[in-house]
C-alpha cells in the first residue's frame, strides 16, 4: 500500500472528531494484505477507539492533552490501560518507580521475556500521538494474540514507562541511572518525582532496588511516531531505526572586552559578539558539511553587558551536538572546537568549552532492524532506515538487551503539540510490523 492514497485526519478542535476522516469503511481497507505467521493483523477498529479514549484523559480546550507525568489524568489512563490489559490474559502491576508493567507467561518458562511498550504522559499541551501510538500498539498486539489464542514461547512484558517526558525516569530506574537528588525535582504536576512515584505506586526509598539484571530481558520493542517530516515528506511507511542519538551540551564563554561602540574603532576591537556569530556559523557548516548525520546547535546565546552603546565584553552560549555514535560527537567537536580557536585569533577573543550534559547514543540491534524491514516488505509497506532524533525509553533499555525502534509517520513532522497527527492507517501498518517482529523474536530470530 501506498499511504499517499490515504484520507489524512482530520484536525482535532475543541470538541471535534479528531480523526473523523477516516470510516469503518476506511479502516477495512487499509487491513494488510498480506499476513504474517498465523494471518495475524491488528484490529483497526478496535486500536484506533482506544487511541481515541485514550486521548480523554487530560484532554484540553485546544484538542490536545495535559496528562503530565504524576497527574490526576496520569493516574486515570493508567488504570484504563490495567482494565484492557488484564481482559487479554496479562497480570499487571506497578514496579518501585510506578511503571505499569504487565506479565504474561510463555510456553518456555526458562526463557527470558521479551519486553514491548512505551508511555501514556505527555508534555504540557501535548498532542495525542507521542507516546500513545506505541503504548496502545502493544496493548493492540496483545488483544490480537489473546484473541488468537496464542501463547509465545518466551514471557511478554508490556512496560508504559514513568515520566518519559520528564527525563524517562521509569526506564533509566531500570538501568540505575536515576540519582537520588532527582527525586526533588518538581515536574509539571505540581508534584516532586519521588511524591510522584508514590503517586503511582512506587517507592522511592528503594530505588535502587528497581534496577533490572543485565542479560534479563531478550529483548525490548518499541513502537513510536517519528516527531519528525522526513517519513511524511518522503512517502514513507515504516521507518526502521538505526539508533537513538547521544547528545552532548556544552556552556560556551566567549572573552573579549568591553568597551565604548561611539569611541572604539573597528579595527581596535575585541567584539565577543562578532566572535560568538562567527562561532554560531562555523559550527552550523562543520555539522553541515562532514559526512554523516551529526546536527550542531547552538540554542541560547546572551551578551554582556548586554547595551545597545556597549561592545560586548563577554558572550554565554550553548553548544549541543548529536549523533548516532559518541564518537562520531567527539570528532564534530573538536573540528568546531579548531574552528573556534582560528576565530579566536582573527577576531582578538577567546573561548571556552565546559560539558554540562551527556545521553549516550544507543544504536538498535542488526538483526531486529532486518526484521522490521522484512515485515514491511512483506507486508507491501515502504521503509527505510533512520536515526532517531529525539531520546526514548528504549535508550535506557539498551542497556539491557538488544532493543528495535519503529517509527510511523508524524504529518508535517508535528510533534509535542495539539497539532501533532498521525494517519490511522499508519498507525495500523505500524502495530502489524510491530507484531510480526515480535513473532520474529518469538520465534528464534535472536539467539
Amino acid at each position: 500500500m501506498n499511504r499517499r492514497h490515504f484520507t489524512r485526519l482530520t484536525s482535532l478542535g475543541a470538541g471535534g472528531a479528531w480523526f473523523s476522516g477516516i470510516t469503518p469503511g476506511k479502516l477495512d481497507a487499509i487491513t494488510p494484505h498480506t499476513r504474517l505467521g498465523q494471518n495475524f493483523a491488528a484490529n483497526p477498529q478496535r486500536l484506533m477507539e482506544r487511541i481515541r479514549t485514550l486521548a480523554t484523559f487530560g484532554a484540553n480546550d485546544a484538542g490536545g492533552i495535559d496528562r503530565v507525568a504524576f497527574s490526576d489524568a496520569n493516574i486515570e489512563a493508567l488504570e484504563w490501560c490495567t482494565e484492557h490489559l488484564r481482559e487479554t490474559g496479562f497480570s499487571v502491576e506497578r514496579d518501585l518507580v510506578g511503571n505499569l508493567v504487565a506479565r504474561k507467561a510463555g510456553a518456555d518458562a526458562s526463557l527470558n521475556p521479551i519486553m514491548f511498550g512505551s508511555h501514556v504522559d505527555s508534555v504540557p499541551g501535548g498532542g495525542n500521538y507521542d507516546g500513545q501510538v506505541g503504548s496502545m500498539g502493544a496493548m493492540e498486539v496483545a488483544a490480537v494474540l489473546a484473541d488468537a489464542g496464542h501463547t509465545t514461547r518466551h514471557p511478554l512484558e508490556i512496560v508504559y514507562f514513568t515520566n518519559e517526558e520528564g527525563g524517562k525516569t521509569g526506564s533509566r530506574a531500570l538501568v540505575g541511572e536515576v540519582a537520588p537528588f532527582e527525586l526533588a525535582i518538581e515536574t509539571a504536576s505540581g508534584y516532586t518525582i519521588g511524591e510522584g512515584l508514590r503517586r503511582l505506586g512506587g517507592d522511592p526509598d528503594r530505588l535502587a532496588d528497581a534496577r533490572r539484571a543485565p542479560d534479563s530481558l531478550t529483548a525490548f520493542l518499541e513502537l513510536h511516531v517519528e516527531q519528525g517530516a522526513v517519513l511524511d515528506e518522503d512517502g514513507v511507511d515504516i521507518g526502521v531505526v538505526e539508533g537513538i542519538v547521544g547528545i552532548m551540551r556544552w556552556n560556551v564563554v566567549v572573552d573579549g572586552m568591553t568597551n565604548h561602540a561611539g569611541t572604539t574603532p573597528m579595527d581596535r576591537r575585541r567584539d565577543a559578539m562578532v566572535g560568538a556569530a562567527r562561532f554560531v556559523t562555523a559550527a552550523h557548516r562543520v555539522a553541515r558539511d562532514t559526512p554523516g548525520r551529526q546536527v550542531a546547535t547552538v540554542g541560547r546565546l546572551e551578551a554582556e553587558p548586554g547595551a545597545p552603546n556597549v561592545i560586548p565584553g563577554r558572550v554565554r552560549m550553548t553548544l549541543e551536538i548529536r549523533d548516532l555514535s559518541m564518537e562520531g560527537i567527539e570528532r564534530t567537536f573538536d573540528v568546531i572546537r579548531a574552528r573556534a580557536r582560528d576565530i579566536g585569533e582573527a577576531s582578538g577573543v577567546s573561548f571556552s568549552f565546559a560539558p554540562f550534559y551527556v545521553s549516550r547514543a544507543a544504536p538498535t540491534d542488526l538483526r531486529i532492524r532486518d526484521m522490521v524491514e522484512r515485515s514491511a516488505d512483506r507486508r507491501g509497506l515502504s521503509s527505510m532506515r533512520m536515526p532517531s532524533g529525539a531520546g526514548h525509553d528504549a535508550q535506557s533499555i539498551a542497556l539491557l538487551c538488544p532493543v528495535g525502534m519503529i517509527f510511523v509517520p508524524s504529518i508535517r513532522g508535528i510533534s509535542h503539540a495539539p497539532e501533532e497527527r498521525t494517519e490511522a492507517a499508519d498507525i495500523v501498518n505500524g502495530t502489524n510490523v510491530l507484531l510480526d517482529t515480535l513473532l520474529a523474536i518469538d520465534e528464534g530470530g535472536l539467539p
